[in-house]
C-alpha cells in the first residue's frame, strides 16, 4: 500500500500555510528480537509503529511535526502545524537556510533479501539461539547468550522539488557470547555481532552453533591467560575492533553538524577544522576512508537519505589526507559543499540529522598472515569490550576481548584484558600494514541526537598494522 498521498497532502498544506520548502516521510516499521540464556528463550519482542513526519522551512528556522495518524486531513494538519512551528522559531532572525541541490527523481529501491526475516518461523530462531546457548554451557561457559534483531523498513518521502521515492529496507543480524567465571575474575568471548540489509541468510552465513563452543572455550582460557604487558608496541587490530575505531575517532568527527557546532549531544563536537579540508593530514598513506552508502548488504546501505539525496559513494580520507564530510543539505550550504546525502532518522517522529551511512576503508595491499610474519615483536587484539573517548573524539582508549603475543612472525600466546590507547591523528599515521580482507561490520546502536535517536551504521574493515602504540595498563 501506498502511502504518497499522505505524505503529499502534508508537503502541500506546510506551503500553503508559508514554508518555501516542506518535505514528509511515511514510515511503517517492523521490528523483532529474540534472547536466549543458557538454553532457553529468556527474552521475545515484536513492534510495529506507522506515522507520518513533516519538516517545513520558513525563512531562518525549520518546523518538524509528526503525527501517528496516516489519513490525509491529520497529514495536512501536521503539514500546517511545522510551518507554524518553523514560523514561530524565524521570529528569532538568523542567517537564511539554504539548501544545495537535489535533484528531484520519482524512485523505488529495496535492499537485496534472499530469505524475509520475519518469513522465518519463531520457533526456529528460537530453536538457533537455544541450540547455540547449549552448545557454549557444555563447552565450559558459565553464561552463554544469543540473540538476532530484525527491522524491516518502508519509507514514501515528498518533497515540495518534486521528489518522490519509496524504500523498502530490511535489516537483521546477530551473535553468541560466552563468559565465564573464575576466582575475582570474569573474561567473555563474543562471535562479533554482526548486522546488514540483508535476509535471515545473513543470520545463517554466522553459524552461531558452529561459533559457540569456541567461544566458550576462549573465554575459560582467558581466566589463566598472563596481562596484556604494557608498553609501546606494534599493534595489530583485527577488523571487528578496528570497525568501532573507525566509528568513534573519524565516523563521529566527520559528522558536519558536529564540525558546525550545531550537535554535541551523545558523541560531543569534533577536532576537525573546516579551514583545513582537503588539507589536513589524518593519517597515513595507506588511509582511505569511504563514505559509501550503496556498499552492498552493510547496514549503513540505503537508495536515497531522508532529504531524497541519492546514494553516492565518495572519500572522506584520501591517501591520509582529509578530503569529505557526512553532510545534509542545510549544513553542506552553509560550508560552502556540494554535496550532501548523510541524513536519517531512526522513525517517523524525529527529526531526520546527519549520520554515518558506510564509513570504512578501503582495501589494503596485505593479508592477516602477512601483517603478522612481518612484525617482530607486537600484540594482536580483536572484538570490543570497553571503550572511552573524549567529546573532540581525539583522544582514546580501548579494551578488547582476547589478544595474542606476536613475537618473531609467529602468533603466540593469548593475553588476557588486552587495552590500547592514542590520539587519532598520530593513531592513524602510525598505520603501515592494512589487509585486503575486508568485512563490513555492522553497528546498530549508534546513539546521538536529544531526544536520542539510534542509528544503524556500516563499517568496512579489515585487519591493520599500527607501530609505536602505548598498549596495557601502564604503571
Amino acid at each position: 500500500m501506498s502511502h504518497f498521498d499522505e505524505a503529499g497532502a502534508a508537503v502541500q498544506a506546510a506551503l500553503d500555510a508559508g514554508a518555501r520548502y516542506a518535505d514528509a516521510r511515511v514510515m511503517v516499521c517492523r521490528t523483532e528480537s529474540m534472547t536466549a540464556r543458557n538454553g532457553a528463550v529468556e527474552d521475545l519482542g515484536s513492534d510495529e509503529s506507522a506515522g507520518l513526519g513533516v519538516r517545513a522551512l520558513v525563512g531562518s528556522s525549520w518546523g518538524f511535526y509528526a503525527v501517528p495518524d496516516l489519513s490525509e486531513p491529520s497529514a495536512r494538519a501536521a503539514g500546517r502545524r511545522a510551518a507554524q512551528i518553523a514560523a514561530a522559531s524565524a521570529q528569532v532572525a538568523g542567517p537564511p537556510v539554504e539548501l544545495v541541490p537535489s535533484a528531484p527523481v520519482v524512485a523505488s529501491w529495496a535492499s537485496d533479501c534472499k530469505v524475509d526475516p520475519l518469513s522465518v518461523p519463531l520457533s526456529d530462531k528460537g530453536d538457533l539461539l537455544v541450540r547455540a546457548t547449549t552448545v557454549a554451557k557444555e563447552a565450559g561457559a558459565d553464561l552463554a547468550q544469543a540473540h538476532y534483531a530484525v527491522w524491516d523498513t518502508h519509507k514514501w518521502f515528498v518533497s515540495s522539488e518534486g521528489h518522490r521515492i519509496d524504500q523498502h529496507i530490511r535489516e537483521c543480524g546477530g551473535g553468541v557470547t560466552a563468559t565465564a567465571i573464575g576466582e575475582g575474575e570474569v573474561q567473555r568471548r563474543s562471535l562479533p555481532g554482526q548486522y546488514g540489509t540483508r535476509g535471515w541468510e545473513l543470520v545463517d552465513e554466522l553459524d552461531l552453533v558452529g561459533n559457540a563452543a569456541q567461544m566458550a572455550e576462549q573465554a575459560r582460557a582467558l581466566l589463566t591467560a598472563p596481562l596484556c604487558p604494557a608498553g609501546e608496541t606494534s599493534l595489530i587490530l583485527g577488523g571487528s575492533q578496528l570497525a568501532l575505531q573507525i566509528h568513534e575517532s573519524v565516523g563521529h568527527a566527520i559528522e558536519l553538524d558536529r564540525i558546525l557546532g550545531w550537535e554535541a549531544a551523545f558523541a560531543g563536537t569534533s577536532w576537525l577544522d573546516l579551514s583545513k579540508l582537503g588539507a589536513l593530514r589524518y593519517g597515513s598513506d595507506l588511509m582511505n576512508i569511504t563514505i559509501d552508502p550503496t556498499f552492498p548488504g552493510a547496514l549503513g546501505s540505503f537508495g536515497f537519505d531522508d532529504e531524497g539525496t541519492p546514494a553516492v559513494k565518495r572519500h572522506a580520507v584520501k591517501d591520509g589526507i582529509w578530503v569529505g564530510v557526512l553532510a545534509g543539505r542545510d549544513s553542506a550550504a552553509v560550508a560552502g559543499l556540494d554535496y550532501a546525502g548523510s541524513v536519517r532518522s531512526d522513525g517517523w517522529s524525529r527529526l531526520p540529522m546527519v549520520r554515518m551511512t558506510n564509513v570504512g576503508l578501503e582495501p589494503g595491499p596485505h593479508t592477516l598472515d602477512e601483517i603478522i610474519a612481518a612484525t617482530d615483536d607486537g600484540v594482536f587484539m580483536d572484538v570490543n569490550r570497553s571503550w572511552s573517548i573524549d567529546d573532540r573524539r581525539l583522544n582514546f582508549q580501548f579494551g578488547c576481548e582476547i589478544g595474542y603475543e606476536v613475537k618473531n612472525g609467529k602468533r603466540g600466546r593469548m593475553l588476557r584484558n588486552p587495552t590500547y590507547t592514542g590520539i587519532g591523528p598520530k593513531f592513524w599515521a602510525s598505520m603501515d600494514m592494512l589487509s585486503s580482507e575486508t568485512i563490513a561490520w555492522g553497528t546498530p546502536n549508534c546513539g546521538k541526537g536529544q531526544p536520542g535517536q539510534v542509528g544503524h551504521t556500516g563499517h568496512p574493515a579489515a585487519p591493520a598494522r599500527f607501530t609505536n602504540v602505548r598498549v596495557g595498563v601502564q604503571g
